[in-house]
């Protein structure tokens, strides 16, 4: 039987609106209350124990625990205990709950596949999924310490920010969906590593190459620079990379690289080979053959396309 998982899919064109941001901390057993709210709730729970009922379904959050409650359901305590938590009220013009039967082609799709649009081999990879969302667990655990020494300090930024003058309101918001977009890529990451069995330290180094290809496409990017800045075998970071993107190396390098040239034909007027050196492809043949195989039409063809639709 196919596992369902729920997850929330969010615009992150559209800054949320934060309406409260606190921290609460019990030092005898205590008992959340009953409320039904027309707002987002996300709880990060620092230590202890929080027990809830949302919508009829009872669960326990503990130490690291990550819960979105959604609104107009009915939510309440259902036992006493001592807890630590932060919590984040929220609004959005543009969320979704989603339900998901195949996480990992989802998975692939937001870690590799985000740069084009939302199908996968063909298919779409969600029917409520766009290429502007951000997808993050509705409830989701960090055990690694380090991730959550980074949620712990997020938090305390956001509640500081919050509790300063008014229009920092605006830079909580801006860092809670940085939080939502780290949220999203741990989640997926781990999703990956469940699928294809890779030790955490492989998935951490596909990780960084990702941050790595983009940060440097514009130049050339050998196996051997690779091998030097992860400290790996390079045949045996690809077949990482592969399992968990869906892509080798150099396949995903012109992905970033072709996306790029496509921004530029659109917005400049530079020629092709200023743009295929600009996105490291400085070889005129190769950068068009790149171009026509991941666009479909060669690049002088989909920039007679850009000029004939902005006419329109």
């Amino acid at each position: 039987m196919t596992e369902v998982c729920a997850l929330l899919a969010i615009n992150i064109e559209i800054v949320p609106r934060i309406r409260l941001v606190g921290f609460i901390s019990y030092k005898s057993p205590w008992l959340h209350f009953k409320r039904t709210t027309d707002e987002y709730v996300l709880y990060f729970i620092k230590s202890g124990e929080l027990h809830m009922k949302e919508n009829g379904h009872s669960f326990v959050l503990r130490k690291g625990d990550i819960y979105v409650l959604e609104p107009n359901m009915e939510h309440e305590g259902t036992e006493h205990d001592l807890c630590d938590y932060y919590y984040i009220h929220f609004e959005h013009g543009d969320i979704r709950t989603l339900q998901v039967e195949d996480l990992k082609a989802l998975a692939q799709y937001f870690i590799a596949h985000h740069d084009q649009s939302p199908f996968l081999e063909g298919k779409p990879v969600h029917p409520l999924v766009s290429e502007y969302d951000c997808c993050f667990p509705k409830s989701h655990a960090i055990t690694d310490k380090a991730r959550f020494r980074k949620a712990l300090l997020a938090m305390n930024d956001m509640l500081q920010l919050y509790r300063r003058k008014h229009y920092n309101h605006s830079l909580t918001a801006l860092r809670f969906t940085e939080l939502l977009i780290e949220l999203s890529r741990d989640n997926f990451m781990d999703e990956l590593q469940r699928n294809d069995r890779y030790p955490a330290k492989s998935i951490g180094k596909v990780n960084g190459l990702l941050d790595y290809i983009h940060q440097n496409y514009p130049h050339k990017i050998t196996s051997h620079q690779i091998e030097s800045v992860f400290e790996g075998n390079y045949d045996y970071l690809n077949r990482c990379f592969k399992a968990m993107t869906g892509q080798t190396i150099t396949q995903y390098v012109n992905q970033v690289r072709i996306k790029h040239a496509k921004e530029l034909i659109e917005t400049t007027d530079l020629t092709f080979g200023e743009i295929g050196y600009l996105t490291g492809l400085n070889d005129p043949y190769y950068f068009s053959k790149v171009f026509k195989k991941h666009v479909g039409m060669p690049p002088n063809q989909y920039a007679k396309r850009i000029m004939e639709e902005k006419k329109t």
